[in-house]
């Protein structure tokens, strides 16, 4: 399918990207837009958008709305998206320690590559080392 973000992507963007890639559609292809005036195409799935079809709903974050909307129970992704969350609502729910040095990384993924492409790209690594962490799988 052809998933669909605003421009500019960061946290939340980066990460369900990343999830949708790993856990979701393998095939996935990305397309980033302005949100001003967009009109979707048929087939394609909006995420982190206004009226996109999985974005953030309630107080949870879109990564948090992949996970239960595909029913994807795994801990160490749990444990992801609570960090994502305290990212990009800033609100500190979940308290996660790594939540610090991850906006950091992100921003630092936002400084120095500027298509999202290469955001989406630079930011996989640094969700599948979370989530290899979170695992516990030996270094």
């Amino acid at each position: 399918a052809t998933w669909v973000t605003r421009r500019g992507v960061k946290v939340d963007r980066i990460a369900s990207a990343w999830l949708i890639r790993t856990r979701i559609d393998p095939e996935a292809r990305f397309r980033f837009v302005s949100p001003d005036g967009y009109e979707p195409a048929a087939g394609e799935l909006r995420f982190d958008m206004f009226e996109g079809e999985y974005t953030h709903e309630g107080d949870r974050c879109t990564f948090e709305v992949l996970l239960q909307r595909f029913a994807i129970d795994d801990p160490a992704l749990q444990a992801i998206g609570e960090v994502v969350h305290d990212v990009d609502c800033k609100d500190g729910k979940f308290g996660r320690p790594e939540a610090d040095g991850v906006a950091a990384a992100v921003q630092g993924i936002a400084l120095t590559h500027a298509s999202d492409e290469a955001r989406i790209e630079a930011g996989a690594a640094l969700f599948a080392g979370l989530y290899a962490r979170f695992r516990g799988d030996p270094a």
